[in-house]
């Protein structure tokens, strides 16, 4: 824990008292979204301190050129950036001349800000004594519509609490930003026009090279003690910005509103000559409803999205606030509504890892929306890897591989590899796996298997092609190997063998195989298209079974454990709890070579596995396995410690699952790993919906039925959650004596509780 100024709230992500020394942080952790838009926590008014300003929009990148020391035959071009898109939040405030600027006031007093979760809005407010000596209080509350999701809103009050003054608000628009992680540091995008009618501004700007057209739009409105008024008006235009301004003389006890509707609309869902009349529409649908309608309708929509996606803890505070911050950034990162988009690791809380897709998305977030939404939106996000299949094989042709083969990108943003460190890139190949074990874990969840003739078994086949390709026979092992790797545990790079790897490898050939067989007895029609498009041939298969199984896993018989790969054991174990804490997290303070030759890991590659194939072992491997691994990992991975806790609470461990499921939760809010400041981590927060569900929870797939085996940590009193499982609403309730289940639906479920089976009828409560 880095960190510990969050108040403990359940609904609420509550920060009382100003310090510029956090104001980094505060604008990750404060971020709102709405699956369309997204952006920092950053003031509405001028603040010339040290700040992050991030306002981003789905789905729109930028090739940003790879820049590198010494060019590789194979590098990516570019890493797609997602874009710092032009700020429309900006508000500067006058008060009598003087410019309201937190970094620059005499004194600040009750500065508070709120992140209520529960009905999706940020509010700050404060008093502050300005350098002219005039005291005003402001509250400013915004929101991004979920409803209307090309909308944004703010309300702005200004209350002068001594002597009387001009008060002047200059709401702006803004297109000359640039991004904080640039290679180049170029701009990434060009004004193309600015437009003002009236009370309305719009700058119409484009992306270089991927030229995507975004119109950035405004109008206000201006209120006296809540009554709307005609201040004195001027507009003013710079080459990249356009500036109202408004004011109004008020006395001591008066409060000054404005009002600012703004947001983006872009040629990803307009005409590219349509995109002001498409702006001028938002804003006529939000002066329609005006800003209290607007709020309702926030309310009302993240009730439905609660309703459905709620965990409830009773008796720890802080572990409730942690899981709902989870959710609600998940919420606020991808609503399922467009599959031509993904959830990227930093969402739309900062730039770091260019905002893209990673495997991430198929390892641990597929499980959180399919359950929490419907299935539909899990097969949106299966399809838009499907979309991207040739981009894959296309990828994989580019080093040399052969027949269809596909290699998944490591990043992207059309399919495209686009990470420009190569040990990325090229050895952490192990997200193939990912690509179709989330196919497998969607048919097995959802009993969707029509999606497998549909589009998942063309996937499958190049997936495996490029296994089978990918990996040489070794006549020293008489077995075949795969070499030069990286694994999840990012800490080892260019290793052979790496357990997890092969592992997966081995298990896509045979589960395609599988799958072959299946739709070839069950769907002929889309086997023979299939098989006519792919050229598959027996030979083919041949190959692919003797590679499946003559592979070669890394093992130690002194240990009686799977190795992380080839060497391991030369390394110097010494276990993480003999660390010095100052040297913690290492990637901070410890040379890339010194953290290359340690035994410490990132997160353990091995676990990793077990917590895929759970079934494939038995405890008490597990239980050797975790034993040997858990001590050496520094969890210095936000992907890390989610399964650890679902795999302690599977062998009882509950102290164990609770601590781990504590760092993960909170990973940002008190900032385990020192880096909130550049953005919070989206991709992992669905690991700690994992690490109640399946871990506390037990909730498994076995036989075809919804399994649980729940445990309840003794910090909580209980703890309850819905899972949508084939359109049906099951509810979990969990306390230390006993388990309840209700069901929403028309039809009876049976399940396994502790492996008894359990009839649970709808609208009946059914305790265990």
């Amino acid at each position: 824990m880095n960190q510990d100024y969050i108040k403990p709230d359940s609904w609420s992500i509550i920060e009382e008292g100003f310090e510029k020394g956090r104001v980094k942080s505060s604008e990750s952790l404060f971020s709102i979204g709405n699956g369309a838009m997204g952006q920092r926590a950053n003031f509405e008014e001028s603040y010339t301190g040290s700040s992050f300003q991030g306002s981003y929009i789905a789905g729109i990148y930028y090739p940003d050129k790879t820049k590198v020391g010494w060019w590789k035959n194979g590098y990516p071009e570019y890493f797609a950036k997602v874009l710092n898109a032009p700020n429309w939040i900006g508000i500067d405030v006058e008060i009598e001349g003087e410019a309201l600027d937190l970094n620059t006031c005499k004194s600040i007093e009750d500065f508070r800000r709120e992140l209520n979760m529960k009905e999706g809005w940020l509010k700050r407010s404060f008093v502050a004594t300005l350098p002219n000596d005039i005291k005003i209080k402001v509250t400013a509350t915004r929101f991004l519509s979920m409803e209307l999701d090309e909308l944004g809103a703010i309300d702005y009050n200004v209350e002068l609490l001594s002597g009387k003054a001009k008060i002047v608000f200059k709401p702006y628009l803004d297109s000359g930003i640039s991004n904080t992680d640039a290679n180049w540091e170029e701009r990434f995008w060009k004004t193309v026009a600015i437009k003002e009618e009236g009370h309305q501004a719009f700058i119409t700007s484009q992306t270089l090279k991927t030229e995507f057209l975004a119109c950035t739009y405004m109008q206000s409105e201006i209120f006296v003690n809540e009554e709307k008024v005609q201040a004195d008006f001027n507009s003013k235009q710079e080459e990249n910005k356009i500036e109202f301004s408004y004011a109004v003389f008020a006395e001591k006890g008066d409060t000054v509103k404005i009002r600012k509707y703004a947001g983006y609309v872009t040629d990803m869902n307009h005409e590219k000559n349509g995109l002001v009349d498409a702006a001028k529409n938002v804003l006529a649908t939000a002066l329609d409803h005006g800003f209290d309608a607007l709020l309702q309708m926030q309310k009302e929509t993240w009730a439905k999205i609660w309703e459905m996606a709620d965990i409830s803890i009773e008796g720890d505070v802080k572990a409730q606030q942690g899981i709902r911050f989870n959710i609600f950034q998940l919420n606020q990162t991808y609503s399922g509504k467009d599959e031509r988009l993904n959830i990227g690791p930093k969402g739309f809380t900062g730039e770091k890892y260019g905002g893209s897709t990673y495997w991430d998305t198929e390892a641990y977030c597929i499980p959180f929306y399919m359950a929490t939404k419907d299935q539909q939106v899990a097969r949106n996000l299966l399809t838009y890897r499907y979309n991207h299949l040739q981009k894959a094989i296309e990828n994989a042709e580019k080093l040399g591989f052969t027949n269809g083969a596909a290699l998944y990108p490591m990043v992207t943003m059309n399919g495209e590899e686009s990470h420009n460190e190569w040990e990325i890139t090229f050895e952490e190949i192990h997200r193939n796996g990912s690509m179709v074990f989330a196919i497998y874990n969607y048919v097995r969840y959802t009993g969707d298997f029509d999606y497998i003739p549909e589009k998942g078994l063309e996937v499958m086949i190049a997936v495996a092609r490029f296994w089978q390709q990918r990996a040489n026979f070794s006549k020293a092992k008489n077995k075949f190997v795969i070499l030069g790797v990286t694994g999840p545990n990012e800490y080892e790079n260019n290793v052979n063998n790496n357990w997890y790897t092969n592992y997966l490898a081995k298990w896509c050939i045979e589960y395609c195989m599988q799958m072959i067989d299946k739709v070839k007895s069950g769907h002929k029609i889309d086997y023979d298209r299939i098989m006519g498009h792919t050229n598959l041939s027996d030979s083919e298969l041949m190959e692919w079974k003797d590679v499946a199984e003559n592979m070669y896993f890394p093992y130690s018989e002194e240990k009686g454990v799977f190795l992380q790969q080839d060497g391991f054991l030369d390394k110097e174990i010494i276990p993480v709890e003999d660390l010095d804490p100052k040297m913690r997290p290492i990637n901070q303070t410890w040379s890339w070579d010194r953290i290359l030759r340690s035994c410490y890991i990132k997160q353990a590659d091995v676990l990793q596995g077990f917590y895929f194939f759970e079934d494939h072992f038995k405890e008490n491997e597990l239980e050797k396995h975790f034993d040997f691994y858990e001590p050496l990992t520094v969890h210095e991975s936000s992907l890390s410690p989610c399964v650890h806790s679902i795999q302690a609470a599977k062998l009882g461990r509950m102290a164990q699952a609770y601590e781990f499921y504590v760092r993960t939760s909170r990973l940002d809010l008190d900032d385990y790993n020192n880096e909130v400041k550049e953005g919070c981590h989206i991709t992992s927060m669905a690991g700690t919906w994992m690490s109640i569900v399946e871990g506390f929870g037990g909730m498994r797939i076995v036989d075809d039925k919804l399994s649980f085996n729940p445990r309840i940590p003794e910090e909580w009193k209980g703890y309850s959650f819905k899972v949508n499982f084939r359109n049906q609403i099951l509810k979990i309730k969990v306390a230390a004596d006993k388990t309840t289940f209700s069901l929403e639906g028309e039809e009876a479920i049976k399940i396994l509780v502790k492996d008894r089976l359990v009839e649970v009828i709808p609208n009946e409560l059914i305790t265990v």
